[in-house]
């Protein structure tokens, strides 16, 4: 299900009045089960990957507490347990989003030599969202391993942190600190705060239909015929695509922010006026916010940061963007567009 779709029109209104009619301490059920079928309106049967990875986690970070309350000596162990669940989460989506990717590059050295091609080629479909959620399921595990969350018991109470539809398929990627402890003290209906929320949501609307499809009806255009636009029209081509991916991006952001807080839950800022950084490291700073304080607060900094040298901390930013190109997308246009990003 979209956002701009007709179905949200009448979802979205329906799973709030009943949510503030229900009794506070089964009404994160009814958002849970509003979750998954918001999901599930684009394929159902990924839903079982959207639990799969949500059971992953539950499991680890349970087991990440009972040590750290019986046995925080077993450092070791712990780190085990965390790695279990990077390995495992990060497994399926490989499986998903990088298998065929990274079968066309063997056969493209294998091209370049007498060994034959390996024919292996899965028809899937990339999962919607399993970037996102499988980045915040991953983010909980780190949280509870370094005492900054007391792991979350009640299983659906966790389910729902990891499936909230608002941020379910483009983030933010929410922090466990953040929306967890929120969804364990829901707050009680306000006129002002939906008030707030519905004009968020009606600016988002704009940014994403006013602005970026209307743009996107040139910007395609142009693209796709690259053979007939002389340079000018190019390169306003290219300028107004950088507008369009602004506002289609920072557009859903918004709605996600607005709808969740018509709930009475903040999320994260997602977008600070990127375009006005007067550097790359300071638009890394204002673009896509979620991200890239999750990539330094669960690659960067557990990678020694900025804290083992210079030539280290440049190796350690190189990792960091290169894995975000590839997060981006299963291509090694993305991967040299990390690059180039973390050489700025």
């Amino acid at each position: 299900m979209l956002f701009n779709s007709y179905g949200f029109i009448v979802f979205f209104p329906i799973v709030v009045i009943v949510y503030f009619l229900l009794p506070k301490r089964i009404s994160y059920l009814w958002l849970l089960a509003a979750s998954y079928y918001f999901y599930m309106g684009w394929n159902a049967k990924y839903a079982l990957l959207l639990l799969a990875s949500t059971i992953i986690t539950y499991v680890c970070g349970v087991l990440i507490q009972w040590l750290n309350d019986r046995h925080p000596d077993k450092i070791s162990t712990k780190k085990w347990v965390v790695a279990g669940s990077f390995i495992l989460n990060l497994a399926i989506l490989f499986f998903f989003k990088y298998f065929n990717f990274t079968i066309e590059s063997i056969n493209a050295v294998l091209s370049h030599t007498s060994l034959p091609a390996v024919n292996t080629s899965l028809d899937v479909l990339l999962p919607v969202g399993i970037s996102f959620y499988t980045f915040q399921a991953l983010g909980y595990t780190v949280d509870v391993y370094r005492g900054e969350i007391e792991a979350e018991r009640n299983f659906f109470r966790y389910a729902l942190f990891v499936s909230f539809f608002p941020q379910l398929v483009a983030g933010p990627i929410e922090r466990s600190k953040n929306l967890l402890t929120q969804l364990r003290n829901p707050k009680p209906f306000s006129y002002e705060r939906m008030c707030d929320g519905v004009m968020l949501m009606i600016w988002g609307y704009f940014l994403k239909l006013v602005i970026a499809d209307r743009i996107s009806i040139f910007v395609d255009n142009a693209y796709a015929n690259v053979g007939v636009y002389d340079g000018k029209y190019l390169l306003i081509a290219s300028m107004l695509f950088a507008i369009q991916i602004y506002c289609d991006f920072a557009g859903y952001s918004t709605i996600a922010i607005g709808a969740a807080e018509v709930m009475g839950f903040q999320l994260m800022d997602n977008f600070n006026c990127p375009y006005l950084s007067q550097s790359v490291a300071e638009f890394w700073r204002r673009w896509h916010i979620s991200l890239s304080s999750w990539f330094k607060d669960y690659l960067y900094i557990p990678l020694g940061g900025n804290r083992k040298g210079k030539v280290r901390k440049y190796i350690n930013i190189m990792i960091v963007f290169l894995v975000s190109g590839l997060w981006h997308g299963a291509n090694w246009s993305y991967v040299i567009w990390g690059g180039l990003n973390g050489i700025y």
